[in-house]
């Protein structure tokens, strides 16, 4: 009777146990189902993926900036993160023109630069003071400002996209490369417009050959210099090759030697780019930067070429919201109406 006892308790905790075991997993498969059915979500790798686009918005040329973030966004279907960068006493108003327009279904982040890392890093000789401006050395800064994006797209507020910026942010970075620019030789016709206006499409139109510190660089002045005004940048190399540190390295080289202040180009922002960026950065598809719109006000695109390039670049001192300017139309085109009526547009006949 006491072996009996003890074999039907044994089956008694087998059954026990069994039954527990079943109850477990219809349980946690309940719940497995559950999660899958609640959560909308795509899978990890079926997930749009969210494409940064770093640009500035200055207090005097704000209505730049949210004309080309209105042409980017009305231009794609991918999922865009506008950084919209400013300085502190200006993001309420970044925000209230984003918030009161019809940019308000942007997906977005105001991010404030603080201009006390440039201390002592800018020479206040340059022949262009507006290039002076904080602002314009943003793109120096990115990972300070960008942190969980692997890859990112940098733009001046002086443009206008016309194409899927899904494209300009599939562009290819070869391996080792921090960034991507357009080199200032691949502009389909820049050779025509360049004789025509003057235009330094060289290092030397940047870098002051006379100083020992440029030469013993060993680049070639005739060299081909490229525009920082569109960036697509590998955040993971910039910071392991310690590329702000390099550039922050070059522009306290030229305060103290005046290294490109004064040079042709006037590039306070380009030119130690293009000495650290020298022979280490890839190629954007040229129809992706078409630029110098606002470098002199009688010199014009034929139609024809302006409808097939994909970004339009007003760089220069003449711009498509003030005058004189060029091809205004196309830029005019995506104004968004500034809701405090500071920012005006003016175009006189």
């Amino acid at each position: 009777m006491a072996l009996l006892r003890k074999i039907n308790q044994v089956l008694l905790f087998l059954l026990i146990v069994t039954l527990c075991g079943i109850l477990y997993k219809k349980v946690h498969k309940g719940t497995v189902l559950r999660n899958e059915t609640d959560d909308d979500s795509e899978p990890p790798e079926e997930m749009e993926e969210e494409i940064p686009v770093v640009i500035c918005a200055a207090a005097g040329r704000m209505g730049a900036t949210m004309a080309a973030i209105n042409s980017i966004y009305s231009n794609t279907d991918a999922n865009i993160l506008f950084y919209v960068v400013g300085l502190r006493n200006t993001l309420s108003r970044i925000r209230k023109w984003i918030e009161h327009s019809k940019l308000r279904e942007i997906n977005f982040k105001i991010v404030e630069f603080n201009p006390i890392v440039l201390k002592g890093k800018i020479r206040p000789d340059s022949s262009r003071p507006e290039l002076l401006q904080p602002l314009n050395f943003v793109r120096f800064y990115l990972p300070l400002l960008i942190h969980q994006h692997e890859k990112v797209i940098y733009l001046d507020d002086d443009v206008i996209v016309q194409g899927d910026i899904q494209e300009l942010y599939d562009t290819t970075l070869a391996l080792g490369h921090a960034a991507a620019f357009s080199g200032d030789c691949d502009l389909p016709s820049a050779q025509d417009t360049n004789r025509f206006v003057g235009l330094q499409n060289t290092y030397m139109g940047y870098l002051d050959y006379r100083k020992k510190t440029i030469k013993d660089l060993g680049i070639s002045p005739s060299t081909c210099s490229f525009n920082p005004g569109v960036i697509v940048a590998n955040m993971t190399e910039w910071k392991h090759q310690r590329i702000t540190k390099q550039l922050e390295k070059w522009m306290q080289k030229n305060v103290e030697e005046n290294l490109y202040s004064s040079s042709l180009g006037g590039g306070v922002a380009t030119s130690p780019m293009l000495i650290v960026f020298h022979g280490k950065y890839s190629a954007i598809n040229p129809l992706w930067h078409i630029r110098h719109l606002g470098w002199n006000p009688d010199t014009r695109y034929s139609e024809h070429f302006l409808q097939e390039a994909k970004l339009l670049h007003w760089n220069g001192r003449h711009k498509p919201w003030d005058f004189p300017s060029v091809h205004n139309d196309l830029w005019e085109s995506w104004f968004v109406p500034d809701p405090a009526g500071i920012f005006k547009l003016n175009h006189r006949n």
